[in-house]
């Protein structure tokens, strides 16, 4: 009886879920090579994919909550997807090199999204995206609002400039990973003290760092080496992103499931080192904690013990492990300017010789990964092809031993015509009557055997 009851709501859960998948899918347009000429009209967020592509079958679900989220809040965004192999001559001309690929493009312009692959962060990139690059803050109301909304953000504060000109060239290119703003300095919270005007902040980790040419280099640089916060839990996608900014990255590699006193002091000690001596290392560093060794592991191509702290340069692969014991953050602080000043020695890098070592562990973790996951399938693959190549290899040995073997005896027959004549003079003697052992005929010498012969 309960299980009738149950039926018919099943059926219409099904049906609703089925009807709202049709409706999500119905807010993402499928394009085709007349999008090419239409697109200028509109700022269009599109999925290159492939139809063979396991990524892009994952992000399915999640761009068709995009393509309905940004429907039903009125964004002037439209959502599309393309078939990247068969529409091939326009995926190449927007510069689509893998599958899926995500882009904004706004008139003459194509925006490429390297964030995570969840809704929100997608629909906030096409929402910074596809609005002002430099948008104004005109009163402290709105300053403060934009504080608490975004975690970092870029302000440029003064007239017109050729710093105000850099600083237009630098969100230009860096939109894609963070907002611009300009304001005036009336509109600066009282506690920011400015040297000289103009000038670029960025607010972040509840303060504030400006911009010095002579300290900081090329403007673009710098927004990209402080577009971070001091302090994130990092993963793969992130440290890879962390190698564009030439930092160093000091992290804590813990098992956060671990409540030991161990595991969460180094996470402490991180913490507190990047919070308390920010003014000192934010130029230089970039500090953070991760969950597990296996990614560590894998960019190391070693195995380290947890709970560590390791220390990486991102930019060319190099890294340092603890030369001491971390016992507060003094200690700390002590191994990060040994690490600066070239006292702690650095290992790995990008050598020929950690290259060729790279594709060793690199091949060695596919075939352990494949007889962890599927034994059998790691028999089929590695096995067979070994069985192949030895059946070859006995076939061509055993085929060398016997075609030896003819071409001696060919030799033999070969040269027994010549030797006839002397095997038959050679002939032994009649044996005597009487049963006597034969005695050993004295062999004659040739010339004998020649004139017996004439």
């Amino acid at each position: 009886m309960a299980s009738w009851r149950r039926g018919p709501a099943l059926r219409l859960w099904a049906a609703v879920f089925l009807l709202d998948l049709a409706f999500c899918k119905g807010q993402v347009e499928d394009l085709d090579d007349s999008f090419k000429e239409n697109r200028k009209d509109d700022i269009w967020l599109v999925d290159f994919y492939a139809p063979w592509c396991g990524h892009c079958k994952k992000l399915e679900p999640i761009w068709n909550e995009v393509g309905l989220e940004m429907k039903s809040i009125g964004s002037p965004v439209k959502v599309g997807k393309m078939d990247a192999t068969s529409y091939s001559s326009i995926a190449s001309e927007f510069g689509v090199r893998g599958y899926p690929t995500i882009k904004l493009l706004k008139g003459d312009l194509a925006y490429n999204y390297r964030g995570p692959r969840t809704k929100d962060d997608i629909i906030e990139f096409a929402h910074r995206v596809s609005g002002a690059l430099i948008r104004p803050l005109p009163s402290q109301q709105m300053f403060e609002h934009m504080q608490k909304r975004h975690r970092v953000f870029f302000v440029y504060i003064g007239g017109e400039s050729p710093l105000k000109e850099k600083y237009i060239d630098a969100a230009s290119e860096l939109i894609v990973y963070t907002y611009f703003f300009s304001a005036s300095e009336e509109v600066v919270p009282a506690y920011v003290t400015l040297k000289e005007m103009p000038a670029v902040l960025v607010f972040k980790d509840e303060t504030y760092f400006v911009y010095d040419e002579y300290e900081d280099g090329d403007l673009s640089s710098w927004i990209n080496r402080e577009r971070f916060q001091n302090y994130l839990t990092m993963d793969g996608f992130l440290l890879y992103e962390l190698g564009d900014t030439g930092k160093l990255v000091a992290i804590a590699v813990i098992d956060e499931k671990n409540t030991s006193v161990e595991h969460t002091r180094l996470k402490s000690i991180i913490q507190e080192v990047a919070r308390d001596y920010r003014d000192q290392f934010h130029r230089d560093f970039q500090f953070g904690h991760m969950d597990g060794n296996d990614y560590i592991n894998t960019l190391l191509m070693d195995e380290l013990k947890v709970p560590t702290v390791v220390v990486l340069n991102t930019s060319n692969q190099q890294y340092f492990l603890l030369d001491r014991q971390i016992k507060n953050a003094e200690d700390m602080v002590q191994f990060i300017n040994n690490i600066l000043d070239g006292t702690v020695y650095a290992q790995g890098g990008d050598s020929i010789l950690q290259r060729l070592k790279r594709i060793v562990f690199d091949a060695k973790s596919t075939v352990v990964s494949i007889f962890r996951s599927s034994p059998l399938m790691g028999c089929f693959l590695f096995g067979l092809p070994l069985g192949v190549i030895s059946i070859m290899c006995y076939g061509i040995c055993t085929a060398d031993a016997d075609g030896g073997y003819i071409e001696e005896r060919y030799e033999v027959s070969k040269s027994e015509p010549d030797d006839s004549p002397e095997s038959e003079e050679s002939q032994e003697p009649p044996q005597p009557r009487g049963g006597a052992s034969p005695l050993p005929a004295p062999q004659e010498p040739k010339d004998v055997l020649e004139k017996k012969k004439d």
